[in-house]
C-alpha cells in the first residue's frame, strides 16, 4: 500500500516518432522580443511612423470639425445628437434674444463699476438691474415658446424631449458666434415642418 510503485522502464523510440521535431533550435528570449519589435514596427521607422499618425489624426480632426460646423450627426457629441436637439438649436438660433448680448453687457457693467466717476458707477448699477429684468423676461419667453414647440412635434414620436430646457438655455446664453455646432439658421428664417 505505502511501498514503492513500480517503474516503468522509458518506452524505446518508435519509427513513428521521428520527423515531427520543429527542425530548429528554440530562439532565446532575446530574439524572440526582438523579432516581435521588428514585427510590431512593420518595416517602418520611427520617425516615419509618428509623421503617418500625426497625418492621419490632423485629418480625423479636420473632418471632425467639418461636422460640427454643418451639424453632422456623425460628429456631433452625444448631448447634440438627435431630432429634439437639432429642433432646440434651430429655435434658438432664429429666435433674437437678450441672453445672447448679457455677456458683453456684463462686460461693461464691470468696466462701469471699475470707473471713479460717480454717475458711471450709478448708471452700471441701473444697467445690472435692467439685465437681470430682461434676463428674466427672456428665459420665461423662451421656456413658455419652445416648451409649446416641443411639445407639439415630439408629442407623439420615439424621440425623447428630456433634457431640452438645460439644452436650449445653454445655447441662448452663448454668443452667437461661439456656438457649437455653428448656428445652421438665420435670425427669423422660418423652420421647416419635419425633424
Amino acid at each position: 500500500m505505502f511501498g514503492r510503485t513500480k517503474e516503468t522502464a522509458p518506452q524505446p523510440a518508435t519509427h513513428e516518432d521521428e520527423g515531427h521535431g520543429k527542425g530548429r533550435p528554440t530562439p532565446t528570449r532575446r530574439e524572440a522580443e526582438a523579432a516581435a519589435r521588428e514585427r510590431a514596427k512593420g518595416g517602418m521607422d520611427k520617425k516615419s511612423t509618428a509623421r503617418a499618425q500625426r497625418a492621419q489624426r490632423a485629418e480625423q480632426n479636420a473632418k471632425m470639425r467639418e461636422g460640427m460646423r454643418t451639424g453632422d450627426e456623425r460628429y456631433l457629441m452625444e448631448r447634440d445628437k438627435g431630432p429634439v436637439k437639432r429642433f432646440v438649436r434651430d429655435f434658438v438660433d432664429t429666435r433674437v434674444s437678450f441672453m445672447e448680448f448679457l455677456l458683453p453687457v456684463l462686460v461693461v457693467i464691470i468696466v462701469l463699476q471699475a470707473s471713479t466717476v460717480p454717475v458711471l458707477v450709478a448708471a452700471s448699477g441701473y444697467i445690472w438691474i435692467a439685465s437681470i429684468i430682461l434676463l428674466l423676461l427672456d428665459v420665461v419667453a423662451l421656456d413658455w415658446q419652445l416648451g409649446r414647440q416641443v411639445k407639439a412635434r415630439f408629442a407623439g414620436t420615439d424621440h425623447s424631449p428630456r433634457g431640452w430646457r438645460f439644452y436650449a438655455f445653454m445655447r441662448a446664453i452663448q454668443i452667437r458666434k461661439l456656438r457649437m455646432p455653428k448656428p445652421q439658421r438665420k435670425w427669423r428664417e422660418p423652420l421647416p415642418e419635419r425633424y
